[in-house]
């Protein structure tokens, strides 16, 4: 995952009317935390960022320089959007640095197909994972090829690239796969016929 470049302002206004004001400007309204510094608020321009999240989610580093000469190398934490006009509200970004290793959500992606006439529930779309800040992969994948009804894909089952290590419950079940309901109901179907023509 390639570290963006974002340029922010340090935010003086606060509250709500503040926020909606720094959002009129094109701005989202964030907050810089982390490593025992004191919390900085700043502004960073909507467009830019909004485009760095499309590409890269959660898991996108931002090489934030600041107006005031100050830097920081930070992930997105905790992002709050309008649903309605699908724009950003507010982001909390936590302040990394090169080389930490921090614990965060990785998108798991299946791969491969399961045997025939099953039915595949994905049950947990993320996985925690234990990885350097600036090298995290941008998804997991998970194989499901060939997998007969009954089978399920647990965490431990997911490969893991190097230097990434696995910080979820190896037990926690990422797909199940069943029996395709049409599959079923044709069977019993089947199975009730006889019945009906005595």
């Amino acid at each position: 995952m390639s570290e963006v470049k974002i340029s922010a302002e340090p935010r003086s206004e606060f509250g709500k009317g503040g926020a909606r004001r720094t959002r009129r400007a094109g701005k989202v309204p964030a907050v810089l935390y982390g490593h025992g510094e004191k919390p900085r608020h700043i502004a960073l321009p909507a467009r830019e960022f909004a485009a760095a999240i499309r590409h890269g989610g959660m898991t996108q580093v931002f090489n934030i320089e600041i107006s005031d000469g100050s830097a920081a190398l930070a992930l997105p934490k905790a992002i709050q959007r309008d649903p309605i006009k699908d724009t950003f509200d507010h982001v909390d970004l936590l302040v990394v640095r090169r080389g930490e290793k921090v614990t965060v959500d990785i998108p798991v992606q299946l791969a491969g197909e399961a045997a025939r006439d099953t039915l595949i529930m994905h049950e947990s779309t993320t996985l925690a994972v234990l990885a350097d800040a600036t090298k995290l992969p941008e998804h997991l994948e998970a194989s499901i090829e060939g997998l007969e009804a009954g089978s399920h894909v647990t965490a431990a089952d997911v490969k893991l690239p190097a230097g990434v290590e696995l910080a979820a419950d190896p037990e926690l079940v990422i797909a199940v796969v069943t029996t395709a309901p049409v599959q079923a109901a044709a069977a019993e179907g089947a199975a009730e016929e006889p019945a009906a023509e005595a």
